[in-house]
């Protein structure tokens, strides 16, 4: 691994110098960037994904609770293209699956939309809905729209400052990025990580004045969520389990799940279109836990085996101040 990174390191040079020169371009107003009255909260990352923003845009969406509030995703991986406003009855190909996890979850107490192009999808949600703030999910390198604050996500076992540019690391730009943010985000933190090791990941990061530093962790259910009914992973215990994810870092979720069962996994990869065959060899599985986001892509397979496992974000002490 270290020698093909060594060969790709003059691309990500390549790619770093492409990055930079976008960037000084808006930061020099260049490339010019639009500002709205609304408050508008972009969530992002510097690495190309499993960060954990979906449930980071549920913690926000809670913490405005009151607020007539829109979330704007570009909505990855769905078949339409264009500005789409989502009812709970779309499907997961028309509106993207974590755009479509998110509004079945919060139903009316949000306005949800996608669109590739952000400033479109803004000016749409505002001209259609008396919003109070907008939520931009994954947004951290669409500069075109200056939001009001910036939250950088970085996983506790691969900060942004251990990565590399593409194509030799994961990241989309160079880690100076990380100055635009206001809120720096370690995810899927321990829970019991001490304050000796969060002072050295606040030395590392090396924060400008003004940022602040916040330590989240993913806290699971112990009761799983199927298409009528709930299983307590008690019940489970003995049996032959099978674990079916579609996301880009399965490993904390089969990490808590090892704490009580033996697994089968069946991997596969970030946002994944199920096939006829790969749903029936699900159906032939005994019981099946899946991630919800896999749960919107695979519910109308009505799989009566299938069960997802909820979750949410918690904080190690303070949460972060917007």
């Amino acid at each position: 691994m270290q020698e093909l990174r060594l060969l790709l390191y003059p691309f990500s040079v390549f790619y770093d110098g492409i990055t930079s020169l976008r960037n000084y371009a808006f930061d020099k107003g260049i490339l010019k960037q639009k500002e709205y009255e609304v408050p508008i909260i972009a969530v992002g990352n510097l690495s190309t994904g499993g960060t954990g923003k979906t449930p980071m845009i549920e913690f926000f969406i809670k913490h405005f609770t009151g607020k007539k509030i829109g979330v704007l995703s570009r909505g990855y991986g769905r078949t339409t293209s264009g500005y789409l406003e989502i009812s709970e009855n779309d499907s997961p190909e028309k509106a993207g699956d974590e755009p479509l996890q998110i509004k079945r979850k919060f139903k009316d107490l949000i306005v949800s939309a996608v669109c590739e192009k952000r400033v479109e999808g803004i000016e749409r949600l505002l001209k259609e809905h008396r919003l109070e703030v907008i939520l931009l999910d994954d947004a951290f390198q669409h500069r075109y729209v200056k939001a009001h604050h910036y939250v950088l996500l970085t996983r506790y076992d691969l900060l942004y400052v251990d990565d590399h540019v593409l194509p030799a690391g994961n990241l989309r730009e160079s880690s100076k990025g990380a100055r635009r943010a206001q809120t720096i985000i370690v995810t899927k933190c321990p829970p019991d990580i001490s304050n000796h090791e969060i002072q050295l990941i606040k030395t590392k990061l090396n924060l400008i004045p003004n940022q602040q530093l916040c330590f989240s962790y993913i806290t699971y259910s112990k009761t799983l969520q199927g298409q009528d009914h709930g299983l307590s992973i008690n019940e489970l215990k003995g049996k032959q389990v099978t674990v079916v994810t579609g996301i880009a870092n399965p490993k904390p979720l089969l990490k808590y799940l090892k704490n009580f069962l033996t697994l089968e996994h069946l991997q596969y990869s970030d946002h994944h279109h199920f096939s006829l065959q790969e749903v029936e060899t699900i159906r032939n599985k005994k019981i099946v836990i899946t991630t919800e986001k896999d749960f919107m892509r695979l519910k109308k397979y009505a799989l009566k085996n299938l069960y997802y496992l909820p979750i949410q974000t918690e904080f190690v002490g303070k949460e972060p101040l917007l």
